[in-house]
């Protein structure tokens, strides 16, 4: 397993609803044939010392490195292409294998 975090800082525009009902079923119906196994969407609300440093952080679980790599050579533009139209924050993408559960 591969799992893909995408954090998106607070303090930016983020439509929410947009990206519930547009990005995320395009991520979904792109990546899925390629390896894409499971996605959340965490919607942070708050932080036990302050501002919280993200407002949405998205996991997604791939069948390994490699099919994340294929997924986004066949559909990256078009998905990261649709980025501008939910947000205007530069996310932080992590890449790691879970080791627990």
């Amino acid at each position: 397993m591969f799992t893909v975090v995408v954090m998106y800082p607070a303090g930016g525009k983020f439509d929410l609803g947009y990206y519930m009902k547009t990005h995320m079923p395009l991520v979904d119906a792109r990546w899925r044939g390629l390896g894409l196994k499971d996605w959340t969407v965490t919607k942070i609300n708050g932080a036990p010392n302050g501002a919280p440093t993200y407002q949405v952080i998205t996991t997604l679980t791939f069948d390994s490195g490699e099919s994340f790599q294929k997924a986004v050579a066949a559909h990256g533009p078009e998905v990261m292409g649709d980025i501008p139209n939910f947000t205007d924050v530069q996310a932080v993408m992590q890449l790691g294998e879970p080791v627990a559960a």
